[in-house]
């Protein structure tokens, strides 16, 4: 079965990419009857040289992306994966040739069909008198032998495009530039590392992987890497990169070591979401700096892309100043990133956290009768009430995946197991008011997702009314303030089917204990019972707030979990307030 594209068709799809591309970017034109993008002010480059490079498309942002002041002057591109034609290559080098260029430099990655076909047109073009040059650029580091066909040429071209368009908007004549590019070209590397393979439209993924499977040093059309091996976490996989990288008994290794200046290039193959591209940039920085290696500048997003291939490349490139200040001089390139120009390693990264408000005293209370709810009780009640949570995570999970992201048994369970270090660390505050507002700020900080918010902010306003007081129409005060911050912020109502729901049940049994005669464990029993009635009911409710409301009601035959858990932890603490009457 083929992979689905959304395309127009599959044999017109380069070219309807490239014409989207132009048509979103004022300055690029596309040459008439030809794949080629060239820059819109050619006229402007008169008397310098100019930049092509290319190949297949399924690249983007490569190649076109580049182009621009300070960077390329034009690309060709092929269709998916493949060379481009011999003759588009020709006709991108006579219209910059005609604009009065001072030469042309070919910038060619590593690949048969992209040598060939350049090549070609290059020697066609010097039998017509026009000054051109090319280089090839390898920079894979799969490699432990030497390959005949040399290295492959990865994403350490962009870096080399780079380099190059400094030096042509600087005036330097076609001959430096190609010398100095061959330069930099030995000094740098690239490695790739997939989860899964990508497609070429109108075909099927082209390698399959285990679940558990990852290929290192694969191409960037899926060709074969050097190993597969087992899923890791990113830190360890990417230590396998750097090591594999820079082992010196590897001969296509980039020969980093203590004391280099590197620039680094974590790429997207296309299929990677960013908050894993995060966590592999964190990665490779705290890598090369642990060895002693200087992060001068690090690239992060797509730039040579694989489609829709799940994995990416680390590029490392040795920079001194000189080559440092190409790389940092200025370009309109769309697909090259704004980056601050001074090193990586170096920065403070951390920023002091503010200090905490200086605790006022324990608050006391004249002539109130003590709370029920003791420093060693609440201890116990919430002891009990995080392992009912940790044991309610999967069930909690299950519900959520009906309407949710599947993660509300995981964000009750790290609430839970914050609030056990927290407890293992000292003992809580001993009065109620000061207690709610410490748990609030935990929960604020640990637990996360609206979960976290809603239960800060019921705790934050429940811990006002007992401040001033403890006694059992104070909690009942403290009940009915949660609900209304609950309200007030959340825009829920009862009925909306949510965690409010079950609160508002008990909070309206809760309202018994303003009576003077009042019986606590009754109504607390009481509470508790409605609680979990309205959080079996929520599973007949239409959903009005939450996540839960963008779906269709009849897909919702399962309670709430949000309710569910917040009827769990009223049972919990009903629970253990029982079993210490009873001791």
């Amino acid at each position: 079965m083929t992979s689905k594209k959304l395309v127009n068709s599959v044999a017109g799809c380069a070219d309807d990419a490239l014409a989207g591309l132009v048509a979103c970017n004022p300055n690029l034109q596309l040459l008439q009857g030809h794949r080629v993008a060239l820059r819109f002010d050619l006229d402007s480059l008169k008397g310098r040289v100019a930049l092509l490079s290319g190949g297949g498309s399924g690249h983007e942002p490569a190649h076109a992306g580049f182009i621009g002041k300070g960077m390329l002057t034009g690309i060709i591109a092929g269709a998916v994966f493949a060379s481009p034609a011999v003759g588009s290559i020709l006709a991108a080098i006579r219209a910059v040739a005609q604009a009065g260029t001072a030469g042309t430099l070919l910038i060619v990655k590593n690949y048969t069909g992209d040598r060939l076909n350049f090549g070609l047109a290059r020697e066609q073009a010097q039998a017509e008198g026009i000054p051109v040059e090319m280089v090839v650029i390898g920079d894979d580091c799969a490699f432990t032998v030497v390959k005949k066909a040399g290295r492959r040429g990865l994403c350490g071209v962009v870096l080399i495009h780079k380099i190059a368009g400094a030096l042509a908007e600087a005036g330097v004549p076609l001959k430096e530039i190609k010398d100095r590019v061959s330069v930099a070209a030995k000094a740098m590397g690239t490695l790739g590392l997939s989860l899964s393979s990508c497609s070429v439209p109108g075909s099927r993924p082209n390698f399959e992987l285990a679940a558990d499977e990852v290929e290192l040093g694969l191409g960037i059309h899926g060709e074969a890497g050097v190993r597969r091996m087992k899923m890791a976490p990113a830190d360890e996989i990417v230590r396998l990169m750097l090591d594999h990288m820079t082992n010196t008994s590897n001969v296509s290794h980039v020969s980093v070591q203590a004391g280099s200046s590197v620039v680094l290039v974590v790429n997207n193959l296309g299929g990677l979401s960013v908050l894993e591209l995060g966590i592999v940039a964190d990665a490779a920085i705290r890598t090369l700096e642990s060895r002693g290696v200087k992060v001068a500048r690090a690239l992060v997003g797509t730039f040579m892309s694989a489609l829709e291939m799940p994995g990416l490349s680390l590029t490392l490139l040795l920079v001194d100043e000189s080559r440092l200040k190409l790389i940092d001089a200025e370009t309109t390139a769309s697909a090259w990133p704004h980056m601050p120009k001074v090193s990586v390693t170096g920065q403070k990264r951390i920023r002091p956290a503010p200090a905490h408000p200086t605790e006022a005293p324990d608050i006391t209370v004249e002539g109130t009768k003590p709370c029920c709810l003791s420093s060693k009780r609440m201890v116990l009640v919430l002891e009990q009430v995080c392992a009912t949570l940790l044991d309610m995570e999967e069930y909690l999970n299950t519900l959520d995946r009906v309407s949710g992201d599947g993660d509300c048994g995981t964000t009750h369970s790290r609430a839970a197991r914050a609030i056990q270090e927290w407890l293992r660390e000292s003992p809580p505050p001993a009065h109620p008011a000061k207690l709610l507002s410490q748990l609030s700020l935990l929960l604020l900080d640990k637990m996360g997702g609206s979960s976290g918010a809603l239960y800060g902010l019921f705790l934050t306003a429940a811990a006002q009314p007992l401040k001033a007081s403890t006694d059992l129409p104070a909690w009942s005060a403290a009940m009915d303030a949660g609900l209304e911050a609950m309200r007030k912020y959340g825009k829920a109502a009862p009925g909306d089917r949510t965690m409010l729901d079950s609160l508002w049940a008990a909070g309206q049994e809760l309202q018994a204990l303003r009576n003077p005669q009042a019986n606590l464990f009754h109504i607390l029993t009481k509470a508790v019972e409605s609680a979990e009635a309205a959080a079996q009911a929520t599973k007949n409710m239409t959903a009005g707030a939450g996540r839960a409301s963008y779906i269709s009601s009849t897909k919702l035959d399962e309670p709430d979990p949000g309710a569910v858990a917040t009827a769990a932890i009223l049972r919990s603490i009903l629970q253990v307030l029982k079993n210490l009457e009873s001791e």
